[in-house]
């Protein structure tokens, strides 16, 4: 039948995920680096992914295609562990799938920048870290947070995100700050992060993200911590082809971490 549904334009997609939790059909996937419809009777057609794109890579097109299948949308989202969510606004189609997609932008303290809708677990926001506490102070002592942006997962931050702009760019193995105590003063204050497990992930996803991110982002230098375990050395392996692929001159470091915590290579 001739419909309308979700296109992705494959040449402008980054595979940065923000359209990933906005569909509450769960239809569309990152794969090879790149946003996918799953299956054509998975998605409504209505859009609610298209203002989470920051490469407006996401349009709707009338075309052939499969119809619109509640019950396969309930199966699927039930095959991943999720529940259909609660209808958030009418959408002509009565399957109770909302996309609550008018959420603000406003993130209460300090200055965030973030797209408006989705999952608010990844909507973009750049924010200053918790100032320390005065020596005396009743949380003095406490360790301060030196995160100060979000998200972090390497799949889901958009290359274009303001924080990469002229920043030192930490690259994290998502071990590390488990294994180093002290990561967030000596090695995450002042950078921008994104973090990955090479062995749990598609490594040849990290590379694409990677080099595009080298490419379009202005970071000034490059930092990666990996675990001493053999095969934490794709992330190191996929940032060194990035930057090659890239062709920028960015000043690069390699870190390992032991796992009792000790630095065992600068």
């Amino acid at each position: 039948m001739i419909r309308k549904i979700v296109n992705i334009d494959q040449d402008k997609c980054d595979g940065c995920g923000l359209c990933v939790p906005s569909c509450a059909e769960g239809a569309i996937r990152i794969v090879d680096g790149k946003a996918q419809i799953s299956a054509d009777n998975l998605c409504d057609g209505l859009g609610a992914c298209l203002g989470d794109c920051p490469r407006n890579a996401i349009t709707i097109i009338e075309r052939d295609a499969d119809e619109f299948d509640e019950e396969a949308v309930e199966k699927h989202l039930q095959a991943q562990g999720m529940t259909p969510k609660p209808q958030a606004h009418g959408h002509g189609h009565g399957h109770g799938l909302g996309h609550g997609h008018g959420a603000g932008h406003g993130h209460g303290a300090g200055h965030g920048h973030g797209h408006g809708g989705g999952c608010p677990g990844s909507r973009m926001q750049s924010f200053a870290p918790a100032p320390a506490q005065a020596a005396g102070s009743p949380a003095a002592g406490a360790v301060q947070s030196q995160l100060a942006q979000w998200p972090v997962q390497l799949h889901l931050v958009p290359v274009t995100a303001p924080y990469f702009k002229d920043a030192e760019l930490l690259i994290t193995a998502d071990c590390v700050p488990f294994a180093y105590g002290n990561y967030h003063q000596d090695f995450l204050a002042g950078k921008a992060v994104v973090v990955g497990c090479p062995k749990l992930d598609d490594n040849n996803a990290y590379l694409n993200k990677l080099t595009e991110l080298f490419k379009v982002s202005g970071i000034k230098g490059i930092t990666v911590l990996r675990m001493e375990v053999p095969c934490c050395g794709g992330i190191v392996m996929a940032a060194r082809q990035a930057l090659a692929a890239s062709g920028m001159e960015i000043p690069f470091r390699e870190v390992t971490i032991s796992i009792r915590g000790e630095i065992v290579e600068r």
